[in-house]
């Protein structure tokens, strides 16, 4: 796994397609996911620091695990089938490990509230950007 940072969020309020960037922590590959608007906003407040009143989807989604004595280890993109890309959310519970399936957003709107750490798999990373050694 490649340990990835959120580089861009790009929104068009006109538009119901929005973009995130990833961008490998210790390099120089990229990549873009398209994302929803709701999505995109969560991710914006998150990076900002921003809260609001009442808790909203990915809010309640994150005071749920919280409740239950969880937390969230890492979020991994772990796939890309028919240019979707598909994400895993590791939590960590009493002594488990749990993997729940997500998409990539919502997995990082919730990786980015807390600061914890986003990973590609090695091979979903060289099939967008190619191998290191093309670099």
């Amino acid at each position: 796994m490649v340990l990835m940072e959120l580089s861009k969020i790009l929104i068009t309020e006109t538009s119901d397609h929005q973009i995130i960037v990833l961008k490998e922590k210790d390099g120089q590959r990229s990549f873009p996911i398209v994302i929803g608007i709701n999505e995109a906003w969560a991710i914006d407040r998150a990076v900002k620091g921003i809260t609001t009143p009442r808790p909203l989807t990915h809010d309640l989604i994150h005071n749920v695990i919280e409740g239950l004595n969880a937390g969230v280890v890492k979020v991994v993109i772990n796939d890309l089938k028919n240019n979707t890309f598909y994400a895993k959310i590791v939590l960590q519970g009493n002594s488990a490990l749990v993997e729940i399936d997500s998409r990539p957003s919502d997995a990082i709107a919730l990786a980015m509230q807390k600061n914890t750490p986003i990973f590609v798999e090695k091979k979903v990373l060289e099939e967008v950007c190619g191998s290191e050694s093309n670099l």
